[in-house]
Parts: C-alpha cells; sequence; structure tokens
C-alpha cells in the first residue's frame, strides 16, 4: 500500500511539474493569446486564440535532424520571456515608418535523450512569429534537417484561400513551380489539392465567423530553403520542403546550416476581421538588413513592350518607342526583355541606353537565371548562375549606367536556389544594380534583408491575360485575391494595367478585357511593387480615355501607409494607401452585380468633397466630385468588374 502511495505520489508531482511548465503569452493588447503545452509523448503543442475564440488549435512542434530527433517525446524543461519595442523604415512597401512591439516568448524543449531545441515566439497584437534555434551538440557543427513538424491545426468550420503547389519540371519549358497556379476560395479544408503537393505561401484561413488567419514564413536566405504548408489531414496542415525533382535535381531538398543557428520565421496573422491581414507588417518586423549599401537606389514606373507587344518587339526600333512612350508619360524606367543580346546586340545596346538616358529615362535587363535547369532558350541565358560571368556582365551593365536587371525562370525552392537569389542580390548591389525576380519564388522578408531587392512575380501575373481569354474572364477574380494574399506579405510584380481593350499590339486581337478602364486604374493602387512595369502602350496616348492617361501619369508607386477599408477574398476589396500627404482609396469588384457600398473614410475628415473616378452606365471612365456625407462617409456603388478610386 505504502509502496503504491508513493507511486501515486511521485506521478502526481511529474504531472505538476509538467503542468508547470506550461505557458501562456499574450500580445500587447491582450486579444491574441499563444498557449503552449507539455503533451506528453506526443511531444510538444501550440494553440492560438483570439478574443477567447480558438484560430488554432493544439499545433504540433520539432523537426527531426541528424545530430538529433526532435519530432517527439519532446519537453518543455523551461521559458523566458521579453519584451520587443522598435521603430525601423521600409522603403518599398506598405508603410515608411514601422512601430513594432511584441512579446517574446522563448521556450527551451529537450528530446528523449536530454538534447536541446529552443523556440522563440513574437506575440504582437495580431502576430505570431516562430522559429527554432539549435545549439552544438558535441563537436558538431553543423546540421542537417530531414523534416520539420511543424503544424497549424486549424478548427473544423475553417475555410480556405490557397494556391495550389506544383508539380516539378513541368509547364513552359519545364520551369515550374513557379507560383502561378490558380487559387480557390472558401474551398473545404480536407480537399486534396491540386498535384497532391500541398499548398504555396502565404496562406488564408477563414475560420468560420470567428476570423482570419494568415500563415506564411520570413527571413528565408542561403541559409534554409524555402518551405510550402502539405495537404490538410483532418485540418492540420504541416511544414513541407521542396521536392526532389526542383531545379532539375539540383541541391538537395534537406536544409542545412551551421551550429548554432535558426531556422527561418513561421509567421500566422490573426484576426476578428481582415484588417489585420491587409496591414501586417510582421514579414519584416523580425528580419534584418542582410547587407548595407552605398547607393541611392531610386523607385518609380516603368513601360515594358514584352507584355503586349511580345517576343517581336525586342528589338531596337520598337525600345525606342517604348522609351518615347515612358518619356511622355514621365515615366522613371524602360524594361527590354527577353532577345535584347540577339535581336539588338551588346554593341547596340549601348547606344540604345544611351539614348534612353538622353530621354532621361533608365533601363532594367532581363536575364535568364540559367541554362541548365530547364529548358529556356530566351536569352541572355548561362549569365546569372555563375559567379565569374555574372560580375562581368554586372561590371559591364554599370559601366552603362544600367539601373536594374529582371531576372527569370528560377524553378524550385532548394537552399541552393535560395542561395543564388541571395548571390544576385549581393554581386548586384556592388554594381549599383536593382533586381527584380520572375518565375520566381515568394519572397520572404527580402525588402528588409536586401536593399537593392525590388520585387517579385510569384503570382499568376499579367502576362496570362495574354496567353488565355480564361484568365482575362477571371481577372477581377483573381485581382480581388491578391491584397489579401499574396500582396500582403511581399512586392508583387504583376505588371498591370491594360488601357488595350484587347490584348495584343494593334488593339485589335487577341484575348478581350473584360474588366473597366477605372478597374485597371485602380489595381495600380491596390497592388504594390516600387518599381511598376505598366502595361501601357504608345497606342493608349491616342486611343485611352485622357483622364486614364492624366491619372497614370501622376500615380506613385511607393506608399507611407496603407488601411484596410472592405472587401472579401475573391468578391471585392477598397483599400486606402498614402503617398505623403495625399490619400487613394482604390476599390474593384469581381461579382456580377453593381455593388453599393457605404465606406468610412476618416483619412478624409474635414473634407466636404473628393475627386472621384468611376464607371458611368456605359462601363466609360468618368472624374467627379464625390460628396462625402457626416462622418467622412462616402456611399459608392462598383459596377461589375468595374472599379471606383477617391482622392
Amino acid at each position: 500500500m505504502k509502496k503504491k502511495l508513493k507511486t501515486t505520489l511521485a506521478l502526481l508531482v511529474m504531472a505538476m511539474a509538467s503542468m508547470a511548465q506550461n505557458v501562456e503569452m499574450t500580445g500587447p493588447d491582450g486579444r491574441l493569446r499563444l498557449k503552449v503545452v507539455n503533451e506528453g509523448e506526443t511531444g510538444v503543442s501550440y494553440s492560438v486564440t483570439y478574443d477567447g475564440k480558438q484560430m488554432v488549435d493544439a499545433s504540433p512542434l520539432g523537426m527531426k535532424t541528424n545530430v538529433g530527433d526532435f519530432s517527439s517525446g519532446l519537453k518543455l524543461v523551461k521559458h523566458e520571456t521579453a519584451q520587443i519595442d522598435t521603430t525601423y523604415q521600409l522603403t518599398r512597401i506598405k508603410t515608411s515608418r514601422v512601430h513594432y512591439q511584441a512579446n517574446e516568448l522563448v521556450c527551451h524543449l529537450s528530446n528523449a535523450q536530454g538534447q536541446s531545441l529552443s523556440v522563440t515566439f513574437r506575440i504582437s497584437c495580431n502576430d505570431i512569429a516562430f522559429r527554432y534555434t539549435l545549439p552544438r551538440h558535441g563537436e558538431t557543427g553543423s546540421v542537417r534537417v530531414m523534416e520539420e513538424s511543424t503544424g497549424f491545426h486549424f478548427p473544423q468550420q475553417t475555410t480556405t484561400f490557397l494556391c495550389p503547389q506544383s508539380d516539378a519540371m513541368i509547364g513552359w519549358k519545364r520551369t515550374k513551380p513557379s507560383y502561378e497556379e490558380e487559387y480557390k476560395a472558401d474551398a473545404p479544408m480536407n480537399e486534396r489539392s491540386q498535384y497532391g503537393h500541398g499548398y504555396t505561401f502565404p496562406c488564408l484561413f477563414r475560420v468560420g465567423d470567428d476570423g482570419w488567419v494568415l500563415v506564411s514564413e520570413t527571413g528565408v536566405d542561403s541559409r534554409y530553403c524555402g518551405s510550402h504548408l502539405s495537404d490538410a489531414d483532418n485540418g492540420l496542415y504541416r511544414i513541407a520542403f521542396p521536392m526532389p525533382e526542383e531545379n532539375n535535381g539540383n541541391g538537395t531538398v534537406e536544409p542545412a546550416f551551421s551550429l548554432p543557428g535558426s531556422t527561418p520565421w513561421r509567421t500566422l496573422t490573426v484576426g476578428a476581421t481582415l484588417k489585420p491581414i491587409v496591414e501586417t507588417t510582421v514579414a519584416w518586423d523580425v528580419v534584418t538588413p542582410r547587407y548595407e549599401t552605398k547607393h541611392d537606389y531610386c523607385f518609380g514606373r516603368s513601360t515594358w513592350s514584352w507584355i503586349l507587344w511580345q517576343d517581336n518587339s525586342i528589338n531596337y526600333d520598337d525600345q525606342v518607342r517604348f522609351i518615347d512612350l515612358a518619356a511622355e508619360m514621365g515615366y522613371e524606367y524602360v524594361l527590354i526583355d527577353a532577345w535584347w543580346d540577339k535581336n539588338i546586340g551588346y554593341e547596340r545596346m549601348e547606344q540604345l541606353i544611351a539614348y534612353a538616358q538622353s530621354k532621361k529615362v533608365d533601363v532594367f535587363l532581363w536575364y535568364s537565371s540559367s541554362g541548365y535547369w530547364n529548358d529556356i532558350t530566351q536569352s541572355p541565358t548561362n549569365k546569372m548562375d555563375n559567379a565569374i560571368i555574372r560580375k562581368q556582365e554586372m561590371r559591364w551593365m554599370q559601366k552603362l549606367g544600367v539601373k536594374g536587371i529582371k531576372v527569370d525562370f528560377w524553378g524550385g525552392d532548394k537552399q541552393e536556389t535560395m542561395r543564388l537569389y541571395e548571390d544576385v542580390l549581393s554581386d548586384a548591389d556592388d554594381h549599383g544594380l536593382m533586381v527584380i525576380f520572375h518565375g520566381c519564388t515568394l519572397p520572404r522578408g527580402w525588402e528588409r534583408m536586401y536593399p537593392n531587392y525590388v520585387g517579385s512575380e510569384a503570382v499568376l501575373a499579367s502576362e496570362n491575360l495574354i496567353f488565355q481569354q480564361h484568365f482575362c474572364d477571371n481577372e477581377a477574380f483573381n485581382a480581388c485575391l491578391h491584397p489579401f494574399i499574396r500582396n500582403t506579405v511581399g512586392c508583387m510584380e504583376f505588371g498591370g494595367t491594360f488601357l488595350n481593350k484587347r490584348l495584343n499590339r494593334g488593339n485589335d486581337g487577341g484575348t478581350t478585357r473584360r474588366t473597366t478602364d477605372v478597374f485597371q486604374l485602380a489595381t495600380a493602387v491596390l497592388f504594390q511593387n516600387p518599381i511598376q512595369n505598366f502595361a501601357l502602350a504608345p497606342n493608349n496616348l491616342t486611343d485611352a480615355p485622357q483622364l486614364c492617361i492624366d491619372f497614370m501619369k501622376q500615380v506613385p508607386t511607393t506608399w507611407d501607409e496603407v488601411r484596410y477599408i472592405d472587401g472579401y477574398p475573391g468578391k471585392y476589396v477598397v483599400l486606402a494607401r498614402r503617398h505623403g500627404d495625399t490619400w487613394y482609396v482604390a476599390g474593384i469588384n469581381a461579382t456580377q452585380e453593381p455593388l453599393k457600398l457605404k465606406l468610412s473614410l476618416p483619412m478624409f475628415e474635414g473634407r466636404k468633397t473628393v475627386s472621384f473616378y468611376t464607371d458611368d452606365k456605359q462601363l466609360a471612365p468618368v472624374q467627379k466630385e464625390l460628396k462625402l456625407k457626416k462622418g467622412s462617409v462616402a456611399e459608392v456603388t462598383i459596377a461589375p468588374q468595374g472599379g471606383i478610386i477617391c482622392m
């Protein structure tokens, strides 16, 4: 009896000790709550509530590595807390000044062998970021991560807004995955993804009527791979690594880093409404610049012949026309796309670049990322993947005053590929060049990490409107997704704002645009990239409404503040962005019916009217004065596949 009592007492003490190590922490305003729990043999879990409502159920933590198994049997042995209060500047996205306040929780975990792993959580008012840190274990100075146990377990009422991870080595010239698949809106959680490989970041979840969660990652550089989410298993999504076939099999799927070292940050943005999703800065809050620059990079607008005139436009005379268009519009740049090295040639390119500069227009040049992990023939190829050749090329560009490069056709998320992204950025900065990535991965905090980074495509972008009518028919639906998902975590090199009705060179054939002109103007505000390669063409100077041309001459590409006004992913969106002292409120409607809205616009407090762009009954653009009601309320109607702008 005594022995049995002693055993029972010991178990009770152990249980109490285990419970004592369970820990909770809230964000600064107390609404967002994180709970970390010892689950016994299954390991350690975390869960998230907002305003007392369950947003993420108990979800696993841990990883399997070559220095120890931290995927099961983990115990929370101790924790530490701290407060974060910092201010920093952003020059390229969403807001120019960020005041980041968060509570930090460091959980020290131990596996069955007594090896340690820590998890650092940072909890702000609407965001949670967390990452693993591994110490040195004995003499071992490096680690391979075979898989992560990290999961995100959502309540059963959750629906999803997700983009599938594609097969590797498929698509145009075997260049996928490239983050260019189609979204499904309000889809059930446990539905298998299109290709069976899960979903690309960022991932948006609606937790019934309780709120929203956006899941992504940030701080990925040469020391880890880019990850994505697996398919769901009864509401549980896990971190998934790249497929072996990516980048033609080059590079491992297992990331590796030196010890002590840390993984990238996984992020959750949580809110009762979509406002925190749209306005979050968590992608940049928890990262730091990777290098300083001596260059003063300038952002702005650009013309781009390829988007409408395609490959045949990459010749000297057509590029002169687009340089002249840029000059007429007051744009800072022209982008010269693939084949310039063959169709114009290096020697004559020097003449063309000098002509552009004489018109006060600077030049971006297109390059392929490589020549051996896909079947791309568009040139220049085999320039950016080799350090010796890359630096030679960049010295030539620097000598001529080229301001930036667009590097295309990447096709993977492996650590080796992430290393090349970073190498290109670093070498480009040495030569005063900005960098745009196309056919590529999602940027993960890069706007703050790399001073010369401009933006990434990583979305089903404007070029697809040219290729198939299907994408024109669905343009409005997709456009009403991006401000809530893709563009909220990183610059988006979309290349939009068409004023051609027909998407070809002559404005007389090809696919047909279904959206209105004001819809197109609104996307220039809704979509953000610090250098916007707009889809305008020389003919628009005479065949587009003058008010559209005038608007496109003055619209900025960098912003000091963003505010969510109204919307629902895939149906409609209204956002406000501020540039200096000027507010732009832009909205679009993807539904088939006129959308009547009553918008609260406190940024116009004290004003009786605003300048208002809208569609008339014939869906032609008009500009007029809109009266504001008491409390700076605007009553507006947005036409089907139409738009509005208030200024």
